[in-house]
């Protein structure tokens, strides 16, 4: 069961519209971004996803807390759900605490900001390779 549907949750809104715009183009999935990390938590328990994008730092609950969350419920419905990979952006000085949380299961990348949004989609292929990129991404990608 391929999901081609990818979650992203920042707090910033103008952030989660280019992420959500670049995904859908770049890879031709599905994305529900929101800036509320309670919506994310109820999406999450109502939809399937391939991979989260989550934003370390939100006010309330921080993505490595959503993500937790997300987990704990994932593990106790029967049968469990595969919790997908984690994608991690952040703002300036949480790399300490982000480099911690790399080393916890599931958390697979970590982009601090401002980042590139061809570092992004490489992150996505990296965890989701069956994400291939739409035919009009192919044509820009020059040869090897």
């Amino acid at each position: 069961m391929s999901e081609k549907r990818i979650l992203v949750v920042d707090d910033d809104t103008s952030l989660i519209r280019l992420i959500g715009e670049a995904l859908r183009s770049r890879f031709g999935c599905e994305v529900d971004a929101t800036p509320n990390p309670e919506y994310g938590f109820e999406l999450a328990l109502k939809k399937r996803y391939r991979v989260f994008v989550f934003d370390f730092s939100m006010p309330m609950i921080d993505g490595a807390m959503l993500f937790t969350l997300i987990g704990k419920v994932y593990n106790h419905v029967n049968p469990p759900v595969v919790v997908p990979p984690l994608i991690l952006i952040s703002g300036r000085g949480d790399e300490a605490r982000a480099q911690e949380l790399m080393k916890e299961a599931g958390v697979r990348g970590f982009l601090p900001k401002p980042f590139a949004m061809n570092r992004l989609m490489e992150k996505i292929s990296e965890v989701a390779p069956e994400l291939e990129p739409t035919q009009d991404e192919q044509k820009l990608v020059p040869p090897e």
